[in-house]
């Protein structure tokens, strides 16, 4: 398979660490790891600590390119870039008392020619055997509208096309027919109005989206599991028990796992397995460190996933 992530807009990781936190009031706080990050950065990285390859095409700032640049270069990602005028932005995680508080920065303002250059960058790809990530917010200067007709396009030419931002709505998401979505907790509540906490609720729910025309719908709850709507039905599995050390990525190496059991020719019931280890390992990971594989196959044997197999309105 033939896979491509996509990242408009990349950020500098930086994660911090004051072992006594407290609003309002002046914290020392030390930096224990600066990474190139993005949704889709940490996809391929993901991937090709695993042994996969891909290419991340990722927009960077020239102001400070340069540094981002040799960090995508140390992890041996294989990237193509675009340049346009500013910086890329940074993300701040602060640890703290068991706690991430997190804060964003704007970065550069792009503009919709972009959406061209990249489809011709990739034009050449595009068939049924390639698999596509638009995942992350959109940078100010290009509207959804745009990025939704671009990977209309890409899907129009046989790609798959993967989605997880922020920046779409649910009509977004289905208008696009994207073949895997991932909304987490807070952004399925977003979707349909109301918080869910169960994993029935949420195979529920996911079997509702998927109806609406979105081949796969994966939603995660974070340490209580993950469920699965797709051809062959309804899964969920509980998440396993781990010391976790950051959450950030997590959410991205889970779509990783599922396109590493899909690149494997495995079942989708087994693409829910692989991405929720993929997903807990990298909450093992300092940073933004993507999950190890010898992490990933100890959660291998922990992890079961089990079918719902009862009528819809029972659930």
């Amino acid at each position: 398979m033939n896979i491509i992530t996509i990242t408009l807009n990349p950020a500098f990781d930086i994660h911090c660490h004051c072992d006594n936190f407290r609003p309002f009031h002046e914290n020392l706080a030390s930096v224990s790891s600066k990474d190139a990050g993005g949704k889709g950065i940490n996809i391929s990285r993901a991937l090709k600590e695993n042994g996969i390859d891909n290419t991340a095409l990722v927009v960077l700032g020239k102001e400070n390119a340069d540094e981002f640049r040799a960090l995508i270069s140390s992890y041996g990602i294989n990237a193509q870039e675009l340049l346009v005028d500013g910086r890329i932005r940074e993300n701040i995680t602060l640890h703290s008392q068991e706690k991430e508080t997190r804060i964003s920065f704007q970065g550069f303002t792009a503009d919709e020619y972009l959406l061209k250059q990249i489809e011709e960058i990739i034009s050449e790809r595009l068939d049924g055997n390639t698999l596509i990530t638009f995942t992350g917010s959109v940078p100010k200067g290009i509207s959804v509208n745009a990025i939704k007709n671009t990977l209309c396009s890409m899907r129009e030419r046989g790609a798959k096309i993967v989605i997880d931002s922020k920046s779409f709505t649910m009509q977004d998401l289905v208008d696009c027919r994207a073949w895997l979505i991932k909304p987490n907790e807070e952004e399925i509540s977003e979707y349909i109005g109301y918080e869910i906490s169960t994993l029935r609720q949420a195979a529920k729910e996911a079997e509702k989206i998927k109806a609406q025309g979105i081949e796969n719908v994966m939603i995660s709850l974070g340490d209580v599991g993950a469920a699965l709507a797709c051809v062959d039905g309804r899964f969920v599995a509980e998440a396993p028990k781990i010391n976790a050390v950051s959450t950030v990525g997590a959410g991205d190496s889970s779509i990783a796992g599922f396109i590493a059991a899909i690149n494997a020719s495995l079942s989708y019931q087994d693409a829910l397995k692989l991405a929720l280890c993929y997903g807990s390992a990298a909450c093992m990971t300092e940073g933004t460190a993507p999950p190890m594989a010898n992490d990933i196959d100890d959660l291998l044997e922990k992890v079961q996933v089990k079918q719902i197999k009862e009528r819809r309105d029972n659930l």
